[in-house]
């Protein structure tokens, strides 16, 4: 083959490789084109505002309101308060709640300092350490589930035995954090399921509105607080229930979804004030205008809906006066 012949033939080459290349840029320009305008671009349309922000550090216990908390996975956290991670329990390790002992609602849980404060109506205040790392850890039971907790000692046992009364003998315990998370029961017909979490009933943040709780209130003889139902996140300038169709939400830079409604029962009986319960209201009020779709009934049974509970889709830092947006794709 004489040198033309080769130059020939290289030329070819070279025109081929570049009609491939060209031909691949252009398959991946066209498929980067195409999943752009394939993929529908997120709508953020403000819905409300944060006006209060609420932890429970012990289960059944009394609020704490802060105006910032870290919203973690776990759900809100501020400074050594984490929501549910504080737990009255049965000797057995079976959980105990204000269902059961009413007067739980006005037991104060705070820390400082690296120490633990238990207030209550008519008892000294007790102080003990956060952290006890030479303390039994307990098997305790929330709802069939298994979990750990680390004991607080005989002194925090000997107050809320004494506070709560009777023949049984209360222990408490704390979730820390190397301990394994409790891992919910799924409902096969919901889309999303709950994140794990420590002590809380279900999801890690419960989100409710006041205009929610201003409409139950204009239907009963004696008004409610939203501190009743327990919420995490309390959302004022919204209408009644709107809360209900915000499947995504955006918070400063936390990003909250959606999981399912809060289904109500015998807790929302007992005032938060008195800690006595009166097992009718404000329930029997909101079974007469908040139960679920007929096809819901498997997942919520006879339980009025009353707030939502969220996954933590993006943690973060919320603070009281954040706006709300509602996230649509």
């Amino acid at each position: 083959m004489d040198l033309k012949e080769l130059a020939v033939n290289a030329l070819a080459q070279n025109k081929k490789a570049s009609l491939l290349v060209g031909a691949a840029g252009a398959a991946l320009l066209g498929f980067g084109l195409g999943y752009k305008y394939m993929r529908k671009p997120e709508k953020a349309v403000r819905v409300g505002v944060v006006s209060q922000i609420l932890i429970y550090p012990l289960k059944s216990g009394k609020a704490v309101p802060v105006s910032v908390a870290e919203c973690q996975r776990l759900g809100l956290k501020a400074g050594e308060l984490q929501d549910r991670h504080w737990l009255v329990v049965t000797e057995e390790g079976n959980m105990v709640t204000a269902r059961q002992q009413p007067r739980l609602v006005l037991v104060s849980l705070s820390c400082k300092g690296g120490y633990t404060y238990l207030n209550g109506p008519d008892m000294e205040e007790l102080k003990f350490p956060v952290q006890q790392p030479d303390n039994q850890i307990h098997n305790c039971r929330v709802f069939s589930k298994d979990i750990q907790g680390r004991d607080c000692g005989d002194e925090a046992s000997h107050w809320l035995t004494s506070y709560l009364g009777g023949e049984k003998t209360y222990r408490l315990v704390h979730f820390e954090p190397k301990m394994k998370p409790r891992k919910l029961s799924a409902v096969e017909t919901l889309s999303l399921q709950f994140e794990q979490v420590a002590y809380p009933d279900y999801g890690p943040v419960m989100l409710l509105s006041e205009a929610s709780v201003g409409d139950l209130s204009s239907k009963l003889d004696q008004k409610v607080t939203t501190e009743r139902f327990r919420p995490n996140l309390v959302i004022g300038d919204c209408k009644p229930f709107d809360e209900d169709s915000w499947e995504e939400i955006q918070i400063g830079s936390v990003r909250l979804q959606r999981v399912m409604s809060c289904g109500r029962c015998l807790l929302t009986t007992v005032d938060p004030e008195t800690g006595v319960m009166s097992r009718k209201e404000p329930l029997e009020t909101l079974k007469s205008y908040r139960m679920c779709k007929p096809s819901e009934t498997h997942i919520y049974q006879k339980s009025p809906l009353f707030g939502q509970l969220h996954n933590v889709k993006k943690t973060g830092v919320i603070h009281v006066g954040d706006e709300v947006y509602k996230i649509t794709h």
